[in-house]
């Protein structure tokens, strides 16, 4: 197998949740710092809401591997940005036995 194209550089963020003073939270994204990426489209298809229809596309995207519990490894609920596109994170795997490597299966949604 060989080594993943890290060239596409993305910020990993987390969700943060912070209260409002009324009582209730409010919730933001905070980057975690920036991974090298390596992106591959998958397969794409639209989605009718109420008020809008979203356009959907799978995407892998291999990143170096980082130890368990470390702020660098991503999480599914995170996701990557890239300027103004989001990738939201649904899944996390090692990519080869020696573990140098994860495959995060991501989602991207854009109004159609």
């Amino acid at each position: 197998m060989s080594a993943p194209r890290l060239t596409r550089p993305l910020q990993l963020e987390a969700v943060q949740t912070a209260a409002d003073g009324a009582g209730g939270y409010v919730q933001s994204w905070a980057s975690l710092g920036t991974l090298w990426a390596e992106l591959r489209a998958g397969s794409g298809r639209e989605v009718a809401g109420e008020d809008l229809v979203l356009s959907t596309t799978a995407y892998r995207i291999t990143v170096r591997a980082a130890a368990v519990g470390s702020p660098a490894r991503p999480k599914p609920d995170q996701r990557f940005r890239d300027g103004s596109r989001i990738f939201t994170i649904l899944s996390v795997a090692e990519r080869d036995p020696d573990a140098r490597y994860l495959i995060c299966t991501t989602r991207e949604e854009v109004p159609a």
